[in-house]
């Protein structure tokens, strides 16, 4: 991250277990939230220095989780998001779609937002119609995720 000059980072797939924050080396820190060690989980690394800056940490569930910071006056909320993959039952899909927007919502009108999530699209790679945002190199064929 240092060496990409990354503040701010949205992870997934972490496996770790539990509701904490912790360093994990290099001047980072990690707030993260996962019920398994086998699978999902959801995190926020943050460069130390703006660690101090965090207002506010919502641990959703195992697949979203939200930080509100301020930073030099502006409130930024990073929400980091892992979607279900294809061939998971449509509850959980709608539950995570329902979290998701939750957080969304609880966002008051005026602050910044970004979202760094795996939501299990696949684009496929036909761009045809959507060159304006879509590149010509995808892979395989487009899911429901995806459209």
């Amino acid at each position: 991250m240092e060496r990409r000059k990354v503040d701010i980072l949205c992870v997934q797939e972490t496996r770790w277990k539990g509701s904490k924050a912790r360093s994990i080396g290099a001047g980072f820190k990690l707030f993260y939230y996962g019920v398994d060690s086998k699978r999902n989980g959801v995190g926020v690394v943050l460069k130390e220095e703006f660690v101090r800056n965090v207002l506010e940490v919502k641990r959703v569930s195992d697949r979203v989780m939200s930080l509100k910071l301020e930073i030099e006056g502006v409130m930024l909320n990073v929400v980091s998001g892992y979607a279900p993959q294809v061939g998971c039952e449509l509850e959980e899909k709608e539950r995570f779609w329902s979290e998701l927007d939750e957080v969304m919502e609880s966002i008051p009108t005026g602050e910044r937002v970004v979202i760094g999530a795996d939501f299990n699209g696949h684009v496929g790679e036909g761009n045809a119609g959507d060159e304006e945002v879509m590149g010509k190199f995808g892979v395989k064929e487009r899911n429901l995720e995806g459209w």
